[in-house]
């Protein structure tokens, strides 16, 4: 199993590259954005304060990137603990060892929140008063957390990235997650998760460089209790996202899982 993971692993750190590595003609990159604090020798000062909004919340807004591609394929890299059920168990095991061939992203559908919370490519953060938007580059996919003070709903349509609400603790954005429909994966790695998945996300904005992310997959059909991750997140300035479809299902031809 550990020779697969890592095979699995280099594959997506040769995609990393291989992405990083393409021309982008056409982008605003490299362009100043007066909106970003600077240092004397006109740098971006990453560990200035963070944004206020008006109501003196901390302002998430902006594009952010993992700075690892470590957590998209295993939430747990950092050597968490998965207490995984027994059924849940035997179906990481058998995607482990089919190199994760099946995974929804290899069929050009989404990721979802674990995963795109986790995924090395550049999200944008768009927060207004009653809702915050993200914008992810991978896969032109979306996602809206409600912050209006409305409570999460009886959820009788499960859907890709579920039903969001979020309200401040103090300094930190704490976001309920429920009703992702069971086509999901938690990560490309194959942690499995059932319909009564419950994802609690608590962003921190230290500095305004840096957002915090603790991560907690609560799922009692498929964990004996809840695990959690931290996953961090960097700014990235003077950029915008990339124009990144997944088209026709073309990187499932390659895929070597049996």
């Amino acid at each position: 199993m550990q020779g697969t993971y890592i095979g699995f692993s280099l594959r997506l750190l040769w995609f990393a590259l291989a992405y990083l590595a393409m021309p982008l003609p056409g982008q605003w990159i490299n362009y100043p954005n007066p909106r970003i604090p600077r240092t004397k020798d006109g740098k971006p000062n990453l560990s200035a304060p963070a944004p206020k909004t008006p109501d003196g919340k901390p302002d998430l807004s902006g594009i952010w990137q993992v700075p690892t591609p470590k957590y998209l394929p295993n939430l747990a890299a950092d050597g968490i603990d998965v207490p995984m059920r027994p059924w849940a168990a035997k179906l990481y095991e058998e995607r482990q060892e089919n190199d994760g061939k099946d995974r929804p992203s290899g069929h050009c559908l989404p990721h979802s929140v674990t995963d795109f919370d986790a995924h090395f490519t550049p999200k944008k953060v768009i927060q207004t008063p009653g809702q915050i938007a993200m914008l992810f580059e991978s896969y032109h996919s979306y996602r809206e957390i409600f912050t209006d003070g409305r409570p999460l709903p009886e959820v009788s349509e499960p859907s890709w990235f579920g039903y969001s609400v979020g309200k401040w603790e103090g300094d930190t954005l704490v976001v309920n997650t429920v009703g992702i429909n069971e086509k999901t994966w938690l990560d490309d790695g194959g942690h499995p998760h059932s319909d009564a998945l419950h994802i609690i996300e608590r962003f921190r904005r230290p500095d305004f460089g840096h957002i915090q992310l603790q991560l907690t997959i609560d799922d009692s059909k498929a964990y004996t209790k809840p695990w959690t991750v931290t996953i961090p997140w960097e700014f990235v300035p003077d950029t915008e996202l990339l124009d990144w479809v997944c088209e026709n299902e073309r990187d499932f031809q390659h895929m070597v899982g049996k």
